[in-house]
């Protein structure tokens, strides 16, 4: 177990720099903040690189992974590599994993055009806590993001991630069939739809509809309140719960 007391030291440069999508992509390494979330990505199936814990942290360190992969940094160095205003005291870096083989996806959930890092995130942890094993990401904000990672809790490690065009899901579906979640004027989400993707949509814009065009029955949510509609990450769960969850 090491420690590194400097702000300019190459490795937490390095870490540093892991807020950014370019250099993520380039290290294919990704950040995730807190003793909750980092110990859920340590049981899934990503693998860490290494944990950074202030004193403070040690000791629960230790109870989720061996000591090779800590090193303790004290607070100014915790305070450069942490995307939070309050930094919690542990930081971990993770390797990104390669994205599965399109013939291993199974029904499950697609973000289309999904930009902002909590709702990707809520939709992903809700898809994990529902076992939904596959979620397909068309556009939209890089899901390695740190707040797409907070958001989802660390659950993300639970799913299988397949970055697609929206051609290519086309290509790789298969027979599976695709079901836009609407505003208005589509049937209500039922068992009867979990034979293919659940796709939610753009906050702002919704579905293209170009996009539209390809898929299968549209799914609307009954409000009988009169409200105009729902956040995403909201719209997204309560569909998602409908469907893949036998009533």
């Amino acid at each position: 177990m090491k420690t590194i007391i400097s702000r300019q030291n190459p490795e937490i440069i390095s870490v540093a720099k892991l807020a950014n999508a370019k250099e993520r992509e380039k290290q294919q390494k990704f950040i995730a903040e807190g003793l909750r979330t980092c110990s859920a990505l340590v049981q899934s199936s990503i693998k860490l690189a290494q944990l950074y814990v202030t004193e403070a942290m040690l000791e629960e360190a230790k109870k989720i992974t061996t000591e090779r992969f800590i090193t303790v940094i004290d607070k100014p160095v915790m305070e450069k590599i942490s995307i939070s205003s309050s930094p919690s005291g542990m930081v971990g870096v993770f390797h990104i994993p390669p994205t599965p083989e399109p013939k291993t996806v199974q029904p499950g959930l697609v973000l289309a055009s999904i930009s902002d890092p909590g709702n990707m995130g809520t939709l992903i942890r809700t898809a994990a806590a529902l076992n939904i094993k596959s979620v397909v990401i068309v556009e939209g904000v890089d899901i390695w993001n740190p707040k797409v990672i907070q958001a989802t809790a660390g659950t993300i490690g639970n799913v299988s991630l397949f970055q697609w065009s929206w051609d290519e899901l086309i290509r790789y579906k298969g027979s599976k069939k695709l079901y836009p979640l609407v505003i208005s004027g589509g049937k209500n989400p039922s068992n009867h739809y979990n034979d293919g993707f659940l796709v939610v949509g753009s906050e702002a814009h919704g579905i293209p509809q170009k996009w539209l065009n390809n898929c299968n029955d549209r799914l609307t949510i009954p409000m009988p309140g009169n409200t105009e509609s729902l956040n995403a990450a909201v719209a997204g769960s309560i569909a998602l719960y409908l469907v893949y969850c036998p009533q």
